[in-house]
């Protein structure tokens, strides 16, 4: 399911460490890996001179710092829109994964900064591994994603437990926030594990021998289950992600690029609300998006 990934560096961030921890998991230590630094143009000729000569330096840095059979390893070294360079090679490579560091920016200061983990989150239809600048990167044992009944995400529940599985002591959560689920108690009317939504994941990860829990939300939900308010879902699901001590949150992204232009970003949506969008920018732990579209 991942067998060729794109680890796009800039010299700064974890993108490096996280794809280091990610390269312990047994079902991706045989996955291809490329190293692509993009140079952005340049004015002058020394100045291009100079920045291809320091984007080399990174390129051998990382490389040397992932200390990967060198078989599973190449490197791309390109001038261009950093942006759109990502997007480009991420196709050409036909990459299972992207990983790529994010200062975790909000979709307004994203817009206005310029953001290339942004850019390409909008644009890409291939999963992606952000990784905020300032987070802790764990040894992935716990995962948690985000189920909703949709397709997209039980193709996030896949993508999880390939990931999971052969791992010894890993562990799955699942994640519900859905106001429907409580009664006029403030109380599940039903266990999570008769619930519509979670019962078929937790049979799936049962074949991958996965140990699974469920943690379910209909809004803001203290440890006695009692909701204390309505709250947001992708504010429920970070506030489960950090009391369940998560190393990994996957949660599955819907295209929202323009049925017609699909080469813009589609702003009335990017600035819009959106749980994939508030969950990338607020989880303290790495984030993985994923899009039914790609298999």
């Amino acid at each position: 399911m991942i067998q060729k990934i794109l680890l796009a560096v800039s010299g700064l961030g974890h993108a490096e460490e996280m794809l280091k921890i990610f390269s312990d998991l047994p079902s991706v230590q045989r996955a291809q890996v490329t190293v692509l630094h993009v140079v952005p143009g340049q004015r002058s000729a020394d100045t291009m001179t100079e920045k291809w000569e320091e984007g080399g330096k990174i390129l051998a840095n990382a490389i040397k710092y992932l200390n990967l059979d060198p078989s599973r390893v190449s490197s791309i070294l390109r001038q261009g829109e950093p942006k759109d360079v990502v997007c480009q090679v991420a196709d050409e490579i036909e990459a299972d994964l992207i990983i790529m560091g994010s200062r975790g920016l909000k979709r307004l200061q994203s817009i206005l900064g310029n953001s290339v983990s942004q850019y390409v989150f909008q644009l890409s239809s291939r999963p992606m591994l952000l990784v905020k600048d300032d987070i802790y990167i764990k040894k992935i044992k716990r995962v948690m994603v985000a189920m909703d009944g949709s397709e997209t995400a039980k193709h996030c529940l896949k993508l999880a437990l390939f990931l999971l599985q052969d791992l010894k002591g890993a562990e799955l959560l699942l994640a519900n926030v859905n106001t429907d689920w409580l009664s006029k108690s403030g109380k599940p009317e039903l266990p999570p594990e008769q619930s519509p939504i979670l019962a078929g994941a937790i049979a799936e990860a049962k074949k991958y021998g996965v140990a699974t829990r469920c943690v379910v939300s209909g809004g803001s939900v203290g440890q006695d289950g009692i909701v204390t308010s309505s709250g947001r879902a992708g504010q429920e699901i970070c506030r489960l992600a950090d009391e369940s001590n998560v190393d990994l949150l996957v949660i599955g992204s819907p295209d929202r690029r323009p049925s017609i232009a699909k080469s813009f970003v589609d702003l009335d949506r990017l600035l819009g609300s959106s749980l994939s969008d508030y969950v990338r920018v607020n989880a303290t732990c790495p984030v993985l998006l994923a899009r039914k579209d790609v298999a």
